[in-house]
């Protein structure tokens, strides 16, 4: 993987945070679709070198379907452990929270605290299932950073921003939908960072996809597909493959985009290279996809024009290399579809619905989109976009305890932590606006997403 270096390399442990920066980022050597913008930026070779890699145990080949198995080694059956989800915390849909209910809908548990009018949103697992990853929009300045909270609920913790400046490049900068990697290693997030456009769409500059570790060190930018084209889109919703080689993601384009206002799914190795289209515009797909278990499917779900949350959307799969597109559930329906997500054994699917003009909820299916399931009867909450995860039912810390179904009121007492007062930026800290030119980081806004800043992502089941 390419990385601007400033200075002498340090240790993993010891290692400054680098800073967002396209010179913290990959040049992508795919071949690019005609039209969707992702041509590689104007980086001079000079600032490219090699990343060494680290001395590291021999890795032993890999079962498939069975990420870090080692040959021979019998596969253990896979778990059905928790549902994540976010949840609205009261019916105004004001404020959401991230939840956790068991496999048959029951047992709610709300795991995080947000302050008041603040969204919770965007959750996902730690491979080892202690721990769940989200976003949080703040109320006051509609932008999100990441958290996470263990899957017991308890102490929140936000994970260091990439901006704490005033520098160009901080303008309206943006952290959203995190996504853990297989191995536990990284964590890849979308950011969106500079000026609005003036024309009144509220779309920002920049957006694209980033890797870091799970302290938020390590920072490296994966996709380019905005830089050489602002206000052009969003780019949202990283997705692993089981064995950590490659990404998906949603990318949403704007009014100025090619096609104007539509999206599709994107695949990109986890090095940067091989960017590639995986679905057409025409079916619109969008939001989180989700791989099987075995890597052999894509989960993913479609919008239609208009309106966010208007019903005729369905929920597809399609292989890894763009074949086989199939739909699981009717492909004209009066319902609307949210994101769904493999259970670990690959079995089930949880996802969301929502009957036109109403509120959603959380439904399972078989994988051939046979017995479909409700599971939650909570629409004024509105539960979406759930990720089926391998935690067992925790205990409870005494202070957490809450009644099944009945989601705490947001306390005010973790406004503070959602309000940092900024840093002042390091001195050695390299900036994307000085390493290409540009004015600011990396998601740029669609104005779609509800509840949260204009133009901050994209959020279709709001």
């Amino acid at each position: 993987m390419a990385r601007i270096t400033t200075g002498t390399r340090q240790s993993p442990t010891g290692r400054a945070r680098t800073r967002a920066s396209a010179g913290a980022g990959l040049l992508l050597l795919g071949t690019l679709l005609t039209g969707c913008g992702a041509e590689p930026g104007d980086i001079p070779l000079s600032e490219l070198r090699p990343e060494t890699p680290a001395a590291t145990e021999p890795t032993p080949a890999a079962t498939p379907g069975v990420v870090g198995a080692a040959v021979g080694a019998p596969a253990a059956p896979a778990h059905n452990g928790l549902i994540v989800s976010r949840a609205s915390t009261d019916s105004s849909r004001t404020s959401s929270a991230i939840i956790t209910l068991s496999p048959d809908g029951t047992g709610q548990h709300q795991v995080t605290q947000p302050p008041a009018r603040a969204l919770d949103d965007r959750p996902d697992w730690s491979p080892d299932g202690t721990t769940i990853a989200f976003d949080r929009t703040d109320p006051h300045t509609g932008t999100a950073r990441l958290w996470t909270v263990p899957t017991a609920g308890g102490p929140e913790h936000q994970i260091s921003q990439l901006c704490d400046g005033a520098t160009a490049d901080c303008t309206n900068e943006d952290e959203r939908a995190p996504a853990f990697s297989p191995d536990g290693k990284q964590v890849a997030f979308s950011r969106s960072w500079g000026a609005l456009d003036t024309s009144g769409s509220h779309q920002v500059q920049y957006s694209d996809l980033y890797l870091m570790s799970p302290e938020g060190t390590d920072v490296q930018r994966l996709t380019f597909l905005t830089n050489d084209k602002p206000y052009s889109g969003a780019v949202s919703n990283p997705s692993w493959s089981p064995d950590g080689k490659q990404l998906t993601f949603e990318y949403r384009t704007s009014a100025t985009g090619q096609p104007a206002n539509s999206r599709a799914i994107y695949v990109v190795s986890a090095d940067g290279t091989g960017l590639r289209q995986l679905t057409p515009w025409e079916l619109r797909a969008g939001e989180r996809a989700d791989w099987s278990p075995d890597g052999t499917r894509i989960l993913f779900t479609t919008y239609p024009a208009g309106p966010d949350n208007a019903p005729g959307g369905a929920i597809y799969t399609v292989h890894p290399d763009g074949s086989a597109v199939g739909a699981l559930t009717p492909a004209t329906s009066n319902a609307f579809f949210g994101p769904a997500s493999y259970a670990p054994d690959g079995k089930s699917i949880v996802f969301t619905q929502a009957p036109s003009g109403a509120g959603a909820d959380l439904y399972s299916m078989q994988a051939d989109g046979t017995g479909v399931t409700r599971l939650t009867n909570s629409a004024d909450r509105w539960l979406s976009r759930p990720a089926w995860g391998t935690a067992d039912v925790p205990a409870a810390p005494a202070d957490q305890v809450q009644a099944p179904q009945a989601p705490q009121a947001p306390q005010a007492s973790q406004a503070s932590q959602a309000h940092r007062t900024p840093r002042t930026p390091r001195p050695d800290a390299r900036q994307p606006a000085q390493a290409q030119g540009q004015t600011s980081a990396d998601k740029p806004r669609s104005g779609t997403e509800s509840g949260s800043r204009p133009g901050s992502g994209s959020g279709s089941d709001e």
